[in-house]
């Protein structure tokens, strides 16, 4: 049975969230969605069209004459973040729904995983307008519609990016994936994701002969959150907390590092990591008070804002490994993760409260033979954004590590347009509903909007969705009466147009 049937208008909105959240669809695993998307607009009489990459258009035509062409746009991928406890494969299992309360505001969101409002919200805005049209509910006498759903986003904006021109074509583009009702974006930050490729180098050692036991320290009930979004208040970034309590143990203790690891997207901050490895037997018990005093300082920091933080420290039993990380190298990376920075550096001059720079310290993983390290650089500003990412190549480069940096994308930021014709008809139609002001503003994550615009120069361009919190992490939860605002801009909207 639907539990969420009964949520309110538009309905046919939930109906279609309810089924995707059933669909797989992390990203690169678009195929099932996609078809999904598109059998059921063929079922309405639409025609459809996926272009090489993997983007699908669904063309709607105007009823008599058409005046102008509206592209509506949302992706069809999302970020698949779970709870290390939480038995989920995102491969297969149906996301785990439920309503909960919150200060009297009912919200949806998701057992343990992520919930996939972002970008989910938009198919479902998109899949209810095709319906609602089909059924003579809706009627735009020379508005025709192109709903573009791209693939993708979440890992490097590749639909954007390798859209095919030809593929659409209109006036103005509306898109769906802002997580405010109250606001309207204008603009947004570029960035880059660069992988930083290092040669791990090893030694073999003897765990009984040195009375070595293997340890495991692990960082969890961070809240993480977007790397854009988030960045600016001030939560922990699990990677960072490791390499203190790492340099601080190897610092005063004899360790032996067999294997750090902690992140999973790169437009996430970290929420957990952990570490493997060797300590002298008769030091565990210190080495556990240690840490422990340790974190008691670094909480410090994060009082009132990292509630659930805790460092679990635990012997490990039966563990064979041998193969360590080499004194010269362990000291080396040791310093260089101690130093490396994260979260935001430079507030913009005139718009309050945006970030204007910032790089998010999000991956790292110990593979058989080197250690990839991640990092998700973004700005405002073209120029600040190398800046930052020349830094950390310069640090990685007195690092004396042996690396390969490759950069992972590279996508342009979206300048504002306060004059644009489209966003002067959706400040009227808002406050024609709402009977006050929108917010506009420009955001610090990246959006589709910067490259979409590359790509098509004399589009004019918006940004909005609903109340969504907690994008890219286990937290996320969509406010329900939100949704049906949204829904009734929209309307007005594209009434003003017609």
């Amino acid at each position: 049975m639907s539990i969420l049937k009964e949520l309110g208008p538009p309905y046919e909105f939930w109906d279609y969230f309810e089924e995707i959240s059933k669909i797989p669809r992390c990203s690169g695993n678009e195929d099932e969605v996609r078809d999904y998307i598109k059998n059921q607009a063929e079922k309405l009489v639409f025609n459809t069209k996926v272009d090489k990459t993997g983007n699908l258009v669904v063309r709607i035509p105007s009823i008599s004459h058409e005046k102008q062409r509206i592209i509506l746009q949302c992706h069809m991928d999302m970020v698949c973040e779970k709870n290390e406890a939480i038995s989920h494969d995102f491969t297969k299992d149906p996301l785990k729904l439920k309503t909960i309360n919150i200060d009297d505001e009912v919200w949806v969101t998701a057992e343990g995983t992520t919930l996939g409002a972002d970008n989910g919200v938009g198919i479902s805005y998109l899949l209810t307008l095709m319906k609602k049209i089909y059924k003579k509910e809706l009627e735009f006498d020379s508005l025709s519609f192109e709903l573009l759903f791209t693939v993708d986003e979440e890992v490097g904006l590749k639909g954007a990016f390798e859209i095919e021109t030809d593929l659409i074509k209109g006036d103005y583009l509306v898109n769906i994936d802002s997580e405010e009702d109250n606001a309207f974006t204008v603009g947004c930050a570029g960035g880059i994701v660069t992988i930083f490729d290092i040669k791990k180098e090893i030694s073999n050692i003897n765990q009984s002969e040195e009375r070595l036991i293997p340890i495991k320290i692990f960082i969890t009930g961070l809240l993480g959150g977007h790397s854009g979004a988030d960045i600016h208040l001030g939560r922990a970034n699990a990677l960072k907390i490791m390499s203190q309590l790492l340099w601080k143990l190897n610092d005063k203790f004899l360790i032996h590092i067999i294997s750090i690891d902690g992140g999973n997207r790169n437009n996430a901050i970290p929420r957990e990591a952990n570490a493997i490895l060797l300590v002298k037997r008769e030091k565990f018990s210190e080495i556990n008070t240690f840490i422990g005093d340790l974190i008691k300082d670094i909480k410090i920091a994060f009082n009132g804002i990292e509630p659930k933080m805790e460092v679990i420290i635990k012997k490990i039993e039966h563990f064979a490994n041998n193969k360590v990380l080499a004194n010269d190298f362990q000291e080396k990376l040791l310093n260089i993760l101690y130093l490396l920075p994260s979260g935001s550096h430079l507030m913009h001059p005139k718009i309050k409260d945006l970030v204007f720079t910032s790089t998010n310290f999000a991956i790292i993983n110990t593979k058989n033979n080197r250690i990839e390290i991640i990092f998700h650089q973004r700005s405002m500003s073209e120029y600040f954004k190398y800046v930052i990412w020349e830094r950390l190549k310069t640090l990685f480069k007195l690092s004396n590590l042996e690396t390969e940096i490759i950069i992972g994308s590279d996508y342009p930021g979206w300048t504002p347009d306060f004059n644009s014709k489209l966003l002067a008809l959706s400040k009227d139609a808002y406050k024609q509903i709402f009977k006050k002001d929108v917010h506009i503003k420009a955001i610090h994550a990246g959006l589709e909007c910067g490259i979409l615009k590359k790509h098509f120069p004399k589009m004019e361009m918006i940004s909005l969705g609903p109340n969504n919190e907690g994008a890219h992490s286990p937290n996320e939860r969509l406010q329900v009466k939100s949704v049906e605002r949204i829904w009734n801009f929209l309307v007005n909207l594209f009434e003003k147009l017609d």
